[in-house]
């Protein structure tokens, strides 16, 4: 594949938003993307951003997320995953409000 610059334009109202949360969702036709942020101390999250990409583009962003991470380790040191955090299938977690 060849490489090539993009101009990517960055409106100035668009506000970066946080999340601590991910929810994935797939069909036979696009990944969904629910980004949240679980308010501590409650047993709410709110979503932040909706995104929807083709399986091909999932797939791309899968390969540039590990790239990146394996290069943020690589400088900073390895990203160790917390002792206490359980997976939401061992916690029994169901995140209502989206399908």
């Amino acid at each position: 594949m060849e490489k090539r610059d993009i101009a990517v334009n960055l409106p100035p109202d668009l506000d970066p938003v946080y999340a601590n949360r991910i929810q994935v969702a797939y069909k036979d036709d696009e990944f969904t993307f629910v980004f949240l942020h679980e308010i501590p101390g409650t047993n709410h999250a709110r979503a932040k951003a909706i995104v929807s990409i083709s399986p091909k583009h999932a797939k791309n962003f899968s390969e540039v997320l590990s790239k990146t991470v394996l290069d943020y380790e690589a400088k900073f040191g390895e990203i160790k995953k917390a002792t206490d955090s359980k997976s939401d299938a061992e916690t029994g977690l169901t995140i209502r409000g989206y399908s």
